[in-house]
């Protein structure tokens, strides 16, 4: 059970570091790789902020069960 725990955390942890990166994409502040569709595209800000909110839910929920 232990790693289950461990793998969903860090599949929660990259989810919030890609809905960072994607909403950098999308407000145009990282301009990263140059040939990516997602530059300065709002779209890509607000689904980068659904991701990293699913994935700080989906960590909170983890550290509250841990009990």
């Amino acid at each position: 059970m232990a790693v289950i725990r461990f793998l969903l955390s860090v599949i929660a942890v990259l989810a919030i570091a890609m809905g960072l990166l994607w909403i950098g994409q999308g407000l145009g502040i990282i301009m990263w790789p140059s040939s990516s569709f997602m530059l300065a595209d709002r779209q890509w800000a607000v689904n980068g902020a659904v991701l990293a909110l699913l994935g700080a839910v989906g960590l909170w929920l983890l550290r509250r069960r841990r009990t």
